[in-house]
């Protein structure tokens, strides 16, 4: 009887340790990708949501037999360049807001939604139609009048998304996980912003 206790307590023991190893693994690894490594984390996450957004809406346009190619493997690539590009703003924009609005409390993050709606999601809508622009041959022109015609329905839609998921963000994150949180929530946004892109271009 206390050879089979002892038998259980050792094995019970192993499986601990096994645990505690992998434990420590993902930690390290958590440890690599926000700690040492927080700017390329961010841009490729910030380049890998970006582009399955926009996987989803071809699925999406493919079925509704808007688009007849399942995938368009050019238009996923430029959507990829753009947000990876994007990244390394969003990684300082919000190193730099933490720093100049540090507390955790209601007030302070809603200073921080009012920042982010005002200032950072009109440049990020710019940024991401005018570096489509570029990856697609167009002219600065061209691009202009797409904005002219597109931002006023990209933007309501960001004013409607944003504020709740950046709420989350700003009061519950520390600031290595922001991008990540965003980029990830940025996929869902894609969904949409990557219709309004190409719904003309069918």
């Amino acid at each position: 009887m206390f050879s089979v206790h002892f038998s259980l307590l050792k094995r019970g023991a192993n499986l601990l340790q096994n645990n505690c190893r992998k434990c420590s693994s993902f930690r390290r690894g958590v440890n690599f990708l926000f700690k040492k490594n927080l700017l390329i984390t961010n841009s490729m996450t910030s380049g890998g949501f970006m582009a399955i957004g926009d996987l989803i809406q071809q699925e999406f346009e493919y079925q509704s037999r808007v688009q007849l190619k399942r995938y368009d493997w050019g238009r996923l690539a430029r959507m990829f360049i753009v947000g990876s590009l994007m990244g390394p703003m969003h990684h300082y924009y919000y190193i730099y807001l933490d720093k100049v609005l540090p507390k955790v409390n209601v007030k302070t993050v809603l200073k921080k939604i009012l920042c982010d709606q005002l200032l950072a999601s009109p440049a990020t809508i710019l940024c991401f139609f005018y570096g489509m622009g570029i990856l697609e041959s167009k002219s600065f022109k061209q691009s202009t009048y797409e904005i002219i015609d597109k931002f006023k329905y990209v933007y309501a839609g960001d004013c409607l998304y944003w504020p709740p998921v950046q709420f989350v963000n700003f009061y519950y994150l520390p600031t290595e996980y922001r991008v990540f949180y965003i980029n990830f929530a940025t996929m869902i946004f894609n969904i949409f912003l990557s219709y309004m892109k190409h719904f003309d271009q069918h």
